[in-house]
């Protein structure tokens, strides 16, 4: 049986890596645990995100060395893979700027006068703007990549999965703030 020694390599470096940050590097750089309890409340705590990421970072690792022994060598990398690669990198870079620059942008342009940011950023419609905005074009773009078009259905799908995920993690927890807010 073939081996192919490319996916073998990078499904062992990812899960080697994801186990090395989840045990060494995210509780030494985690004010608090993965729950946090203080006064008698608990909540998540500052290691749950990066925790959680580099556990399906870890599972990806073991299931591409897994999968790396049943398939036969790949094939080299096409001008089409370059293209495709620059699509994604573009797509998410145009969806980090998105999530960072809508909420500042729309607080000088329609909010209270003399209003900054900061000070809006956990109220709404501010504290979900660029989530939403940046969420919604990461999702619908990655759709029109698959797909090689781009149509109302996909940019309500990307609603639905930002609306989603505020469901999850914004209304269950007063005191999270969703990104980019924490660093603005």
């Amino acid at each position: 049986m073939h081996r192919n020694r490319a996916d073998l390599a990078f499904g062992l470096g990812a899960a080697v890596l994801a186990l090395l940050a989840i045990v060494a590097w995210v509780p030494n750089d985690s004010a608090t645990g993965v729950i946090f309890s203080q006064r008698g409340r608990t909540s998540i705590g500052d290691a749950m995100a990066p925790m959680v990421g580099f556990a399906v970072v870890l599972l990806s690792g073991v299931m591409i060395t897994l999968e790396s022994r049943k398939k036969a060598p790949g094939r080299s990398v096409l001008p089409g893979n370059l293209v495709f690669i620059a699509g994604l990198t573009g797509i998410f870079l145009v969806s980090v700027l998105l999530m960072r620059w809508t909420g500042p942008v729309l607080v000088t342009l329609l909010g209270p006068e003399g209003a900054v940011y900061r000070e809006l950023r956990d109220t709404m419609p501010w504290k979900v703007s660029g989530f939403v905005v940046g969420g919604t074009y990461l999702v619908a773009g990655l759709m029109a990549l698959m797909e090689r078009r781009i149509g109302w259905w996909q940019i309500a799908i990307g609603l639905l999965a930002t609306a989603g995920l505020i469901a999850v993690f914004d209304l269950p927890f007063p005191d999270l703030l969703l990104p980019p807010n924490g660093d603005l």
